[in-house]
């Protein structure tokens, strides 16, 4: 019973250590091939660090341009507070970049360009509703009032009475 009283505060708890925790994160833009990352550290004199190389700064934003696409390990340091990021960025010399507002009217002029032909193609079918197919039998529908056709095989006959001779050969055999 205890346990179950104390699972809500140790809940609280560990959000609360969480959010002291996470005091900043690292803010990436790519662009083309250029990278900028912003470091989460609010003051000035940011020290740089990205694979070995050193770079004193002053800014909180570090600029990688024509960059390869290649992992690399990047830090920034402010005096003894320090904060690493694993960079694993794609980028594209040829990519077009869209806002949100040009994705949003593709997709509606996409989804109007659909409705029309669905209209269209309802109003067409619409006066074919009563017609037969023309791809189906050519035979006119109604009543079947013609005999089938003549049997080619004289063996396959339906036996007629007075005609058991054809079949007269045929008898049941016992297993």
């Amino acid at each position: 019973m205890r346990l179950e009283q104390s699972l809500p505060l140790l809940g609280l708890l560990l959000c609360a250590v969480g959010t002291t925790v996470q005091q900043g994160e690292f803010l990436v833009e790519i662009s083309g091939t250029t990278v900028t990352i912003t470091c989460p550290f609010e003051d000035e004199g940011i020290r740089w660090d990205l694979s070995g190389r050193t770079e004193d700064t002053k800014e909180r934003k570090f600029i990688i341009k024509d960059h390869d696409s290649t992992p690399a390990n990047l830090s920034c340091s402010l005096g003894s507070k320090k904060r690493q990021l694993y960079l694993n960025a794609r980028v594209c010399a040829n990519c077009e970049e869209l806002d949100a507002l040009t994705v949003a009217g593709i997709i509606a002029a996409d989804l109007l360009v659909t409705l029309g032909v669905l209209i269209l193609v309802y109003y067409f079918s619409k006066g074919r509703r009563g017609r037969a197919s023309a791809a189906g039998d050519s035979r006119p529908r109604g009543q079947k009032m013609q005999r089938p056709p003549p049997v080619p095989n004289p063996d396959y006959e339906p036996i007629r009475k007075g005609q058991r001779e054809v079949y007269a050969g045929l008898e049941h055999r016992g297993i």
